[in-house]
């Protein structure tokens, strides 16, 4: 595969839906459209599946109602008729209940007609009902190692040092913010991952306003990152939309797989993601003995 064509949408979360499986139509029959006319991969959002909280009753159990209403009356018929041999899809993320009765923050994903999922592992202080995942997992999809980050993680460098020499070609970012300061954070953590790892990153955004304390209002873009290195010099390499703040926008990137590949061959070149990931001894200086 000499590219591989990746379609990012936004989700409006307040877009108004006659039924659980109407509003679920926005979404699956975006991914239809998009695999028909010759992407390889589909991105949403995180938090997407909160505009079924219009169809649970309000109070403390909003976020439980809405993710048994996906993963019990949703998902199985949206992951049969998403089931495709030689596509993926990652349809943002939504609530789901543990065994112990604790939520995950949860991305469902379809690759090859078989479904796995993501949870997201480091919570923002407003995600008090979620308890955090424990496992990064690393996807294999068309000869390629793909990772889906979600939103914060993206903002922690820890997670950029387990992915190292991993050879991870694409991370996916389906992310929820508020505000344009919460935009930037994801955005340039983004970029500096795609520089770190040498590998493409993908941002896409929640958008919208819904009677919802956790995302009742949201702005995003949609962002591709590629490497800083020479193969990539005649493109853009932080190819980033406008501000959206509501609709179902989307964009395509083609992903030239063969500059990835001649980067990771040019050993000479200064590149960060050849690099051994080191812990070097920090010390704190006593500026007050200091020598003359």
């Amino acid at each position: 595969m000499a590219e591989l064509i990746l379609d990012l949408y936004t989700c409006d979360v307040g877009a108004t839906a006659d039924s659980p499986t109407a509003f679920a139509d926005l979404l699956v029959s975006r991914v239809k459209q998009s695999w028909e006319s010759g992407a390889d991969v589909v991105c949403f959002p995180e938090f997407s599946w909160l505009g079924l909280e219009s169809f649970v009753e309000k109070g403390t159990g909003a976020l439980a109602a809405v993710a048994n209403l996906f993963w019990n009356d949703l998902w199985p018929s949206i992951s049969t008729s998403l089931n495709r041999s030689d596509k993926m899809a990652v349809l943002g993320s939504v609530p789901c209940v543990q065994v112990d009765g604790k939520l995950r923050n949860r991305a469902p994903i379809l690759i090859n007609g078989k479904t796995y999922h993501q949870d997201k592992l480091n919570l923002t202080p407003w995600e008090k009902a979620f308890s955090a995942g424990e496992v990064l997992h690393v996807f294999e999809f068309a000869g390629l190692k793909v990772a889906i980050i979600i939103c914060l993680d993206v903002e922690v460098p820890e997670l950029s040092v387990a992915l190292r020499g991993q050879g991870v070609d694409l991370i996916l970012v389906p992310s929820a913010t508020e505000s344009l300061l919460g935009v930037e954070r994801v955005g340039r953590c983004s970029s500096a991952r795609s520089v770190e790892l040498g590998c493409f990153v993908a941002v896409t955004h929640l958008v919208g306003k819904t009677d919802s304390e956790l995302v009742d209002e949201n702005i995003g873009r949609l962002v591709l990152c590629s490497p800083s290195q020479s193969p990539f010099k005649e493109m853009v390499r932080e190819d980033i939309s406008p501000l959206f703040e509501a609709g179902f926008e989307q964009r395509r990137f083609a992903l030239p797989l063969n500059q990835l590949a001649r980067m990771r061959k040019r050993r000479a070149e200064t590149n960060p993601s050849f690099l051994r990931p080191t812990s070097p001894l920090v010390q704190h200086a006593n500026f007050s003995d200091r020598e003359t």
